[in-house]
């Protein structure tokens, strides 16, 4: 086996939300729209937005520079708490023989919003 080919584990699932620690984007918030666990990225509505320049491959297709959201490595964000409203660390509590993740400063339950919809991937690119 590979180094690379190990699957790490994250501490962030699709439709948290989620706040930026360091970079270009320091202090934004957003929701978590896919996970890579292999590259331990996430990509994040709003966050590393890029301009993919793209040729179109037919007559009619469509060609031009489209913005679109990079990955970021998934240790540069943070949970944001549903109760305190704040980012925090995760820490994971078994009930009833269920394990659940809570906020390591108010104790409150993180819950997840399933709404995002799995995009169609175009090339890379949102259109």
């Amino acid at each position: 086996m590979k180094k690379n080919d190990c699957v790490r584990k994250c501490h962030l699932r699709v439709g948290d939300s989620v706040l930026v620690l360091c970079g270009k984007d320091k202090g934004k918030r957003g929701k978590v729209l896919a996970l890579s666990h292999r590259e331990s990225k996430a990509i994040v509505s709003g966050v590393m937005v890029v301009s993919k320049h793209v040729k179109s491959k037919k007559v009619d297709g469509e060609s031009g520079i489209f913005k679109t959201e990079s990955a970021i490595y998934s240790c540069k964000l943070k949970v944001v708490c549903n109760n305190c409203d704040c980012g925090t660390r995760v820490k994971y509590v078994l009930n009833d023989g269920k394990k659940k993740r809570v906020c390591k400063k108010c104790d409150g339950e993180i819950s997840v919003n399933r709404d995002i919809k799995k995009k169609k991937k175009h090339r890379g690119l949102n259109v």
